[in-house]
């Protein structure tokens, strides 16, 4: 009898709530939870589910720009062998620059006249830059030895490659709404540095001229070009990227045997080792979202 009411008597314990900054409950501890703590868990909430012949697709931009770079080492090579004079680098200039502006103006939507006129004024103040400076990349690494030159160069390229986004543009497309990412500035500054490096071991002026406005006509425009055809037919980027791979493959085997190779493997595993290889490790992705994450704001601070 007492001890029922007692039990009356006693007051109730109050019931344990999920708080964020609610500091300590009467009665729990700091780090108390109940079995109510596990009921809001989610496994694999944003875990993306990728298809495979998607990702091999995807992956061609990457291959794409892989060849371009080759492409470019391959004219250095034979620049540096005086296979290729500066009448030769001219006319490739010239060649790739028309090429580019004729794909550029077919495939962009929002190309009016004073855009493609402020275009023409800068590339015009661009190759006047380029040539002007050109005496001072001739002599610029003088005292440096070859082959820390060589050395710096490939490391240059790698981190060029590296940190390159393959899915924009180096340079802001017409009606593009995202600008250039910071990563993509690093690669592109990393590019003309290596083809500096380069061009201060060609013999003349002229050709120092000639290869440094190759490498940033290729560094600058060949992504834009590039977003500017995968943006108006994925079709046509598709063949162009094939087209460009073969190519680039036979170019690279004239020169040797073991770069075919390896350029062969690199291509093979970014086309189709890799994206199974990525599909297969999805499988193994475990991912728990619940109570416990940290909270998100839903608006944006700066409205």
């Amino acid at each position: 009898m007492e001890a029922s009411i007692g039990r009356r008597s006693s007051p109730t314990q109050p019931k344990w709530r999920k708080v964020a900054y609610g500091g300590m409950q009467p009665g729990f501890q700091d780090n108390h939870t109940d079995e109510s703590f596990l009921e809001d868990m989610i496994m694999n909430a944003s875990v993306v589910k990728r298809d495979l012949l998607k990702v091999m697709l995807d992956s061609v931009s990457i291959s794409q720009y892989v060849c371009i770079v080759a492409l470019v080492v391959l004219v250095w090579t034979y620049t540096l062998r005086s296979s290729f004079n500066e009448n030769s680098l001219m006319l490739l200039d010239i060649i790739l620059l028309g090429a580019g502006f004729f794909v550029f103006q077919l495939t962009a939507e929002m190309l009016s006249f004073d855009l493609l006129l402020s275009y023409v004024l800068k590339i015009f103040f661009f190759i006047t830059g380029v040539y002007f400076l050109s005496p001072i990349y001739h002599t610029l690494t003088r005292s440096i030895s070859s082959d820390s030159i060589w050395a710096l160069t490939a490391s240059l390229l790698v981190l060029h490659l590296f940190l390159h986004n393959y899915s924009g543009s180096t340079v802001k497309a017409p009606g593009a709404l995202e600008n250039p990412t910071f990563t993509s500035n690093i690669s592109l500054n990393a590019s003309i540095v290596a083809s500096l490096l380069i061009a201060s071991r060609l013999p003349s002026r002229l050709h120092v001229f000639a290869i440094v406005l190759f490498s940033l006509q290729v560094c600058l425009f060949a992504p834009l070009v590039s977003y500017c055809i995968k943006k108006c037919s994925f079709r046509l980027h598709l063949c162009f990227s094939f087209g460009l791979m073969a190519a680039t493959l036979f170019f690279v085997y004239r020169l040797h045997g073991l770069l075919f190779v390896l350029l062969s493997g690199i291509l093979v595993f970014v086309n189709l080792l890799g994206p199974y290889w990525l599909i297969r490790i999805q499988e193994y992705k475990f991912e728990i979202n619940g109570p416990w994450d940290e909270a998100k704001l839903c608006f944006n601070l700066t409205e």
